[in-house]
């Protein structure tokens, strides 16, 4: 027997998004959550800054330096899948809360930090709270109809680059007088204001639904359709009460295996070749003798002690290599809705390889900046690509649990990459250049493997959702038919 369709008189959460469609409410939630994206830029960004002023301040060794930034991604790590654990049991909008509210308390504590064993364990609990940042994607996607998702996702990463940018402009104030605890008390304002208005972001109605709290839910569609001045779709809103919410083993059944374990890999390519380009940056340009360099003559080491503090015009650098986040966007804006999501993050992954390629040659710093800048901007342009898959691809019941553990495994990828960037880069340009590259073509071959394609795909409320899709495309029905309900 094929499965029942949907009944006159009912409607799913996606029939009423569709018929609400985008207006005033989503450029509100687009504010909102795009702070929580601001102070997760924001926070990696001083990353950068931090490490030079207290390689002088405190007289620390290389290696010290170091910690402070892997410290940050370690706690990352284990923040991502507790807090996506955390919003697909409680909500997306408890979980988003309560992780940017720990951010802030121990963002501005850090700024106290007396001495480094208490910064590296202050820095660690703002890892783990920065960890939750990528459910504010979560939240925002599901309050978004099936055509515009796409592009409005891409345009939240708009706020990254924003926040990156705002970081190194605020670092050019206030680190030359006031100091880096002045830099770390200020970069927590986007989270403070978030937290003041996070009282009016409301609950998922996907969540809602899924825990069976339909009114809830209808009161929420009721006030996004009035927002926007459109009318509710007529009849019943249609429940997928599911008590078991969250399960990691969710994420291995029979058709979420392959899916999961490509998208883990995706992630972690992203992560290790975006902070690899970063690092490459710094590493490449501070040579010297940049002919000498990119035809793979090893880069000595300086003393571990050497102080250098970061000058206007390395903040100026540093501003310019930020904005390749910006042409990044714009190519997956017109990529990603035109080409689909998997070619859209194929193409990011082997234009990032084909940059590479020219670094091997004696270039000039010119050349050298212009393929680093392009290698960043396509990039950025796939993490942006994996941000909007990822909670397409996976139901409600799962979908914050994929995020985080997603987002776990690119902490790994970053914790990885300084180790290739700047100590395997000592022994040699050519094998550096190499892994990136190769790691570049194989996460693009990856991308096109993925068995989904979400481009016009509605979110699944329930993986019962994914079986019917799969009985209609075998019986021939779909896509003829997209609106349907399991009945339970």
């Amino acid at each position: 027997m094929p499965p029942p369709y949907q009944k006159t008189g009912t409607f799913t959460v996606d029939d009423a998004l569709e018929a609400i469609g985008f207006g005033v409410f989503q450029w509100k939630i687009s504010l909102i959550t795009g702070l929580a994206w601001v102070a997760d830029a924001m926070e990696m960004m001083i990353l950068s800054i931090l490490g030079p002023e207290l390689h002088c301040d405190w007289s620390l060794p290389s290696y010290q330096v170091a910690l402070i930034t892997s410290v940050v991604f370690i706690g990352m790590g284990f923040g991502s899948p507790v807090w996506g654990n955390v919003s697909d049991k409680y909500g997306r909008k408890v979980g988003l809360t309560v992780c940017m509210c720990w951010t802030l308390y121990y963002g501005i504590l850090s700024a106290f930090a007396p001495i480094y064993g208490w910064l590296l364990v202050l820095r660690g609990f703002v890892g783990f709270g920065i960890g939750g940042a990528p459910q504010s994607v979560t939240l925002y996607s599901e309050f978004l109809p099936v055509k515009a998702r796409g592009i409005c996702i891409v345009l939240i990463g708009a706020f990254w680059a924003i926040g990156a940018v705002f970081e190194v402009l605020l670092a050019l104030w206030v680190m030359p007088t006031l100091g880096w605890r002045w830099l770390l008390g200020l970069s927590a304002l986007p989270m403070a204001v978030f937290v003041c208005f996070c009282f009016w972001l409301p609950e998922s109605p996907r969540f809602d639904v899924l825990a069976g709290r339909r009114e809830k839910a209808m009161a929420t569609l009721v006030r996004i359709a009035k927002d926007n001045g459109k009318a509710m779709p007529q009849g019943t809103l249609t429940i997928y009460k599911q008590t078991n919410r969250g399960q990691l083993k969710d994420l291995f059944s029979p058709q979420y295996w392959k899916t999961t374990l490509l998208l883990w890999f995706l992630w972690f390519a992203n992560a290790f070749s975006y902070y690899g380009i970063v690092l490459l940056t710094t590493e490449l340009f501070q040579a010297g003798d940049l002919c000498a360099a990119t035809q793979g003559a090893k880069i000595e080491p300086r003393c571990s002690l050497e102080c250098k503090y970061l000058s206007s015009d390395d903040y100026k650098d540093l501003l310019w290599t930020t904005l390749a986040e910006f042409p990044g966007l714009l190519v997956i804006l017109l990529a990603i809705d035109y080409m689909g999501r998997k070619k859209s993050l194929a193409l990011c992954f082997f234009m990032f390889s084909l940059c590479i390629l020219p670094l091997f040659a004696c270039i000039g710093r010119i050349a050298l900046t212009i393929f680093i800048f392009i290698c960043r901007a396509f990039i950025s342009g796939g993490y942006q690509v994996v941000f909007v898959y990822t909670p397409e691809v996976y139901p409600t019941e799962t979908r914050a649990l994929a995020m985080g553990t997603s987002s776990a495994i690119a902490r790994i990828g970053a914790l990885i990459t300084p180790f290739v960037a700047q100590v395997l880069l000592r022994r040699s340009v050519y094998v550096t250049l190499g892994v990136y590259c190769a790691c570049g073509l194989v996460a693009g071959i990856a991308s096109l493997l993925l068995p989904i394609e979400t481009l016009g795909r509605g979110l699944q409320e329930s993986s019962l959702d994914q079986e019917v899709e799969i009985y209609l495309f075998n019986v021939g029905i779909w896509p003829v038919i997209d609106c349907f309900v399991v009945q339970e």
